[in-house]
Protein backbone atom coordinates (compact mmCIF):
# COMPACT_ATOMS: atom_id res chain seq x y z
CA UNK A 1 0.00 0.00 0.00
CA UNK A 2 1.37 3.41 -0.95
CA UNK A 3 1.91 5.93 1.79
CA UNK A 4 -0.37 8.95 1.65
CA UNK A 5 1.39 12.24 2.13
CA UNK A 6 0.64 14.59 5.01
CA UNK A 7 2.22 17.97 4.32
CA UNK A 8 2.57 20.44 7.16
CA UNK A 9 2.47 24.01 5.89
CA UNK A 10 5.75 25.61 6.96
CA UNK A 11 5.96 29.40 7.09
CA UNK A 12 9.03 30.79 5.28
CA UNK A 13 10.27 34.23 6.28
CA UNK A 14 11.64 36.72 3.75
CA UNK A 15 14.88 38.65 4.06
CA UNK A 16 17.11 35.68 4.93
CA UNK A 17 18.50 34.72 1.55
CA UNK A 18 22.04 33.80 2.49
CA UNK A 19 24.87 34.78 0.14
CA UNK A 20 25.57 33.30 -3.28
CA UNK A 21 29.20 32.24 -3.00
CA UNK A 22 31.14 30.78 -5.94
CA UNK A 23 33.34 27.79 -5.09
CA UNK A 24 36.78 26.59 -6.12
CA UNK A 25 38.34 23.19 -5.54
CA UNK A 26 42.02 23.07 -4.58
CA UNK A 27 43.70 19.71 -3.91
CA UNK A 28 40.31 18.09 -3.43
CA UNK A 29 39.16 20.68 -0.89
CA UNK A 30 36.27 23.05 -1.49
CA UNK A 31 36.81 26.76 -0.97
CA UNK A 32 34.18 29.48 -1.06
CA UNK A 33 35.03 32.87 -2.53
CA UNK A 34 33.54 35.73 -0.50
CA UNK A 35 32.39 39.08 -1.96
CA UNK A 36 35.73 40.55 -0.81
CA UNK A 37 37.68 37.89 -2.72
CA UNK A 38 38.73 35.88 0.32
CA UNK A 39 38.92 32.10 -0.12
CA UNK A 40 37.54 30.29 2.90
CA UNK A 41 37.49 26.51 3.41
CA UNK A 42 34.16 24.77 3.81
CA UNK A 43 32.97 23.99 7.31
CA UNK A 44 32.92 20.28 6.49
CA UNK A 45 36.54 20.37 5.30
CA UNK A 46 37.65 21.94 8.57
CA UNK A 47 35.62 19.70 10.87
CA UNK A 48 36.62 16.68 8.79
CA UNK A 49 40.05 16.90 10.40
CA UNK A 50 38.46 15.56 13.58
CA UNK A 51 37.75 12.14 12.05
CA UNK A 52 40.64 12.01 9.59
CA UNK A 53 42.78 9.49 11.51
CA UNK A 54 39.79 7.28 12.38
CA UNK A 55 38.64 7.19 8.75
CA UNK A 56 42.11 6.25 7.55
CA UNK A 57 42.24 3.37 10.04
CA UNK A 58 38.73 2.23 9.09
CA UNK A 59 39.52 2.24 5.38
CA UNK A 60 42.64 0.20 6.01
CA UNK A 61 40.77 -2.33 8.17
CA UNK A 62 37.92 -3.00 5.69
CA UNK A 63 39.87 -2.48 2.49
CA UNK A 64 39.64 0.30 -0.07
CA UNK A 65 37.06 -1.40 -2.30
CA UNK A 66 34.60 -2.09 0.53
CA UNK A 67 35.25 1.32 2.10
CA UNK A 68 34.48 3.05 -1.20
CA UNK A 69 31.27 1.04 -1.62
CA UNK A 70 30.06 1.82 1.91
CA UNK A 71 30.93 5.50 1.51
CA UNK A 72 29.08 5.75 -1.81
CA UNK A 73 25.99 4.05 -0.37
CA UNK A 74 25.97 6.32 2.69
CA UNK A 75 26.43 9.45 0.57
CA UNK A 76 23.63 8.40 -1.80
CA UNK A 77 21.30 7.59 1.09
CA UNK A 78 22.02 10.96 2.69
CA UNK A 79 21.40 12.84 -0.56
CA UNK A 80 18.05 11.16 -1.16
CA UNK A 81 16.93 11.69 2.44
CA UNK A 82 17.97 15.34 2.36
CA UNK A 83 15.98 15.88 -0.82
CA UNK A 84 12.83 14.50 0.80
CA UNK A 85 13.39 16.70 3.86
CA UNK A 86 14.09 19.78 1.76
CA UNK A 87 10.99 19.26 -0.38
CA UNK A 88 8.88 18.66 2.74
CA UNK A 89 10.06 21.78 4.57
CA UNK A 90 9.70 23.76 1.32
CA UNK A 91 6.03 22.65 1.16
CA UNK A 92 6.80 20.99 -2.17
CA UNK A 93 6.65 17.26 -1.39
CA UNK A 94 4.09 15.59 -3.66
CA UNK A 95 2.37 12.22 -3.65
CA UNK A 96 4.30 11.33 -6.80
CA UNK A 97 7.61 11.95 -5.01
CA UNK A 98 6.51 9.75 -2.12
CA UNK A 99 5.43 6.97 -4.48
CA UNK A 100 8.78 7.04 -6.28
CA UNK A 101 10.90 7.07 -3.11
CA UNK A 102 12.81 3.95 -2.09
CA UNK A 103 11.44 2.07 0.96
CA UNK A 104 14.62 2.82 2.92
CA UNK A 105 14.35 6.53 2.19
CA UNK A 106 10.69 6.62 3.22
CA UNK A 107 11.46 4.75 6.43
CA UNK A 108 14.17 7.25 7.36
CA UNK A 109 12.04 10.22 6.35
CA UNK A 110 9.05 8.97 8.35
CA UNK A 111 11.03 8.36 11.53
CA UNK A 112 12.19 11.99 11.66
CA UNK A 113 8.93 13.54 10.46
CA UNK A 114 7.45 14.05 13.93
CA UNK A 115 10.61 15.87 15.01
CA UNK A 116 10.72 17.89 11.79
CA UNK A 117 7.15 19.00 12.47
CA UNK A 118 8.43 20.80 15.58
CA UNK A 119 9.93 23.40 13.26
CA UNK A 120 8.21 26.77 13.27
CA UNK A 121 9.13 29.76 11.10
CA UNK A 122 11.76 28.87 8.50
CA UNK A 123 14.52 31.46 8.12
CA UNK A 124 16.84 29.57 5.78
CA UNK A 125 16.90 26.28 3.92
CA UNK A 126 20.02 25.13 2.07
CA UNK A 127 21.67 28.56 1.97
CA UNK A 128 25.33 29.58 1.83
CA UNK A 129 26.98 31.85 4.38
CA UNK A 130 30.47 32.73 5.59
CA UNK A 131 32.23 34.10 8.64
CA UNK A 132 35.12 36.55 8.47
CA UNK A 133 35.81 35.88 12.14
CA UNK A 134 36.15 32.12 11.65
CA UNK A 135 37.38 32.41 8.05
CA UNK A 136 35.07 29.58 7.01
CA UNK A 137 32.04 29.22 4.77
CA UNK A 138 29.41 26.62 4.05
CA UNK A 139 25.86 25.68 3.22
CA UNK A 140 23.49 25.28 6.16
CA UNK A 141 20.70 22.69 6.10
CA UNK A 142 18.16 24.81 7.94
CA UNK A 143 17.78 27.77 10.26
CA UNK A 144 14.36 27.90 11.86
CA UNK A 145 12.44 28.10 15.09
CA UNK A 146 12.54 24.71 16.81
CA UNK A 147 10.29 24.48 19.85
CA UNK A 148 10.03 28.29 19.52
CA UNK A 149 13.81 28.80 19.77
CA UNK A 150 15.89 30.13 16.87
CA UNK A 151 18.05 27.18 15.89
CA UNK A 152 20.55 25.82 13.43
CA UNK A 153 19.10 22.47 12.35
CA UNK A 154 21.08 19.70 10.69
CA UNK A 155 19.48 16.63 9.15
CA UNK A 156 21.70 13.54 9.26
CA UNK A 157 21.47 9.86 8.35
CA UNK A 158 23.33 7.02 10.01
CA UNK A 159 23.51 3.25 9.79
CA UNK A 160 23.86 2.91 13.57
CA UNK A 161 22.82 4.99 16.57
CA UNK A 162 25.07 7.90 17.46
CA UNK A 163 26.44 9.07 20.79
CA UNK A 164 27.34 12.72 21.46
CA UNK A 165 31.04 11.88 21.75
CA UNK A 166 31.01 10.47 18.21
CA UNK A 167 29.42 13.49 16.54
CA UNK A 168 31.40 16.42 17.88
CA UNK A 169 32.07 17.38 14.26
CA UNK A 170 28.32 17.81 13.74
CA UNK A 171 28.06 20.16 16.71
CA UNK A 172 31.04 22.18 15.50
CA UNK A 173 29.59 22.44 11.99
CA UNK A 174 26.32 23.74 13.36
CA UNK A 175 28.14 26.16 15.67
CA UNK A 176 30.00 27.57 12.68
CA UNK A 177 26.68 28.21 10.91
CA UNK A 178 25.37 29.86 14.07
CA UNK A 179 28.33 32.25 14.05
CA UNK A 180 27.83 33.01 10.35
CA UNK A 181 24.15 33.77 10.82
CA UNK A 182 24.82 36.02 13.80
CA UNK A 183 27.53 37.93 11.89
CA UNK A 184 25.30 38.61 8.89
CA UNK A 185 21.90 39.11 10.51
CA UNK A 186 22.79 40.21 14.05
CA UNK A 187 20.35 37.69 15.52
CA UNK A 188 21.31 35.25 18.25
CA UNK A 189 21.02 31.52 17.59
CA UNK A 190 19.58 30.00 20.76
CA UNK A 191 20.48 26.36 20.12
CA UNK A 192 21.86 23.89 17.60
CA UNK A 193 19.74 20.86 16.73
CA UNK A 194 20.86 17.59 15.14
CA UNK A 195 18.16 15.25 13.82
CA UNK A 196 19.48 11.80 12.91
CA UNK A 197 17.57 9.16 10.92
CA UNK A 198 18.94 5.73 11.91
CA UNK A 199 18.77 2.86 9.44
CA UNK A 200 19.33 -0.09 11.80
CA UNK A 201 16.85 0.81 14.54
CA UNK A 202 14.26 2.79 12.59
CA UNK A 203 14.15 5.27 15.49
CA UNK A 204 15.27 8.86 15.09
CA UNK A 205 17.68 10.58 17.45
CA UNK A 206 17.63 14.20 18.55
CA UNK A 207 20.56 16.15 19.98
CA UNK A 208 20.22 19.73 21.24
CA UNK A 209 23.33 21.73 22.15
CA UNK A 210 24.49 25.30 22.73
CA UNK A 211 26.68 26.70 19.97
CA UNK A 212 28.95 28.65 22.30
CA UNK A 213 30.04 25.40 23.96
CA UNK A 214 31.78 24.38 20.73
CA UNK A 215 33.40 27.60 19.53
CA UNK A 216 36.74 27.00 21.27
CA UNK A 217 37.22 23.51 19.81
CA UNK A 218 36.08 24.79 16.42
CA UNK A 219 38.72 27.52 16.45
CA UNK A 220 41.40 24.97 17.37
CA UNK A 221 40.38 22.86 14.36
CA UNK A 222 40.47 25.95 12.15
CA UNK A 223 44.03 26.65 13.29
CA UNK A 224 45.01 23.04 12.54
CA UNK A 225 43.52 23.32 9.06
CA UNK A 226 45.37 26.58 8.41
CA UNK A 227 48.66 25.04 9.54
CA UNK A 228 48.18 21.93 7.37
CA UNK A 229 46.85 23.52 4.17
CA UNK A 230 48.06 27.12 4.47
CA UNK A 231 44.51 28.37 3.84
Amino acid sequence: MNQEIYQKNFNHLSGYDGINLPTETVDGKRYYVTPNGNKYPSVTSVTGILNKVWIQKWRKSVGEEKANKISRQAASRGTRYHQLQEDYVNNMLTQEMIDKALPLDLMMFNQTKETTNRLGDIYMLEKSMYSDELQMAGRVDCIAKFDDKLSVIDFKTSTKRKTPSKIKNYFMQESAYAKMFEEHYNEKIEQIVTIVAVEETGQAQLFVEQAENWFEELRVLRDHYRAEYDM
